[in-house]
């Protein structure tokens, strides 16, 4: 917090109210420039800035982990907004090296990592009154999500296409979230993402599979989904319990995050 503190109060030299010219890397950033009515000063946003879905119009300088400097000096920013998952970055140190102000949003795995972001976004964009409203409405979405544990145990599961499918464990997105929902990630012992396993699989005993909407397609559709090696031996798989979402609102820790805990709540809550 005292990190976060003294960044805002340093935030108003780096960038201008008048800034005209912004580069969002990161889909939680995006979001949130659209949240603050400042949109029209984004020149360009990464591949993972896919919603709102005109922010797809924008010109893409890549994938967060695999970007260049020229690609982003192009569009002539004032300012780049880049996420935790950009950093450390030699590609950053070279734009900064270029006289743009790089500013770096904080990241993090709990509800109250939206805030952070929306106070360090908008301090930059000279958005600080549209920021303070955005924050008191971010806060009384997270004040709604239920608090009491629910002993149901989710399974996160990650699929891309040309990879094999991974679990999550912790020290990830996937697991922040189904904590920040008040329920018990199936997969225990380590940390990121693994490979699955039928063994791992049948030992976790997950109640509810979770996964994205573009994991399925990977897959092939939900029936391939239930062919994975030991699903069928879980109650999850006994029972067909899958919810499908949309990976950003879920694990972007932005303003669709709140509803997105809560659609994973009630799932979890109408399970046998």
């Amino acid at each position: 917090m005292k990190k976060l503190l003294i960044l805002l109060v340093a935030l108003p030299l780096m960038a201008s109210a008048a800034a005209e010219k912004v580069v969002a890397l990161g889909g939680d950033i995006t979001e949130i420039v659209y949240g603050l009515g400042a949109q029209a000063q984004l020149v360009g946003r990464d591949t993972t800035s896919n919603w709102p879905p005109e922010a797809s119009k924008l010109p893409d300088v890549g994938y967060v982990r695999q970007l260049n400097a020229e690609g982003i000096l192009s569009l002539r920013p004032n300012i780049v907004l880049a996420s935790e998952q950009v950093q450390p970055s030699t590609v950053l140190q070279n734009v900064a090296g270029n006289n743009v102000n790089v500013i770096p949003v904080p990241g993090g795995y709990t509800p109250a990592a939206i805030d952070n972001k929306v106070a360090v976004i908008a301090a930059a964009l000279g958005k600080t009154a549209e920021g303070e409203q955005l924050r008191q409405k971010v806060a009384a979405q997270i004040a709604v999500l239920p608090k009491t544990a629910l002993h149901k145990r989710v399974l996160f599961l990650l699929s891309h296409g040309g990879m094999g499918t991974m679990v999550a464990g912790q020290e990830t997105a996937a697991d922040g979230a189904i904590r920040a929902a008040g329920l018990q990630n199936a997969m225990q012992g380590f940390a990121h993402y693994r490979g699955l396993s039928q063994e791992g699989v049948i030992a976790s005993q997950p109640d509810l599979i979770v996964i994205s909407a573009d994991g399925v397609k990977s897959m092939g559709g939900e029936e391939n989904l239930w062919t994975l090696p030991g699903l069928a031996q879980t109650p999850a798989g006994r029972h067909k319990q899958l919810l499908i979402v949309d990976d950003m609102a879920l694990l972007g820790f932005s303003l669709r995050t709140p509803q997105a805990l809560l659609d994973l709540r009630k799932k979890a809550q109408q399970l046998p």
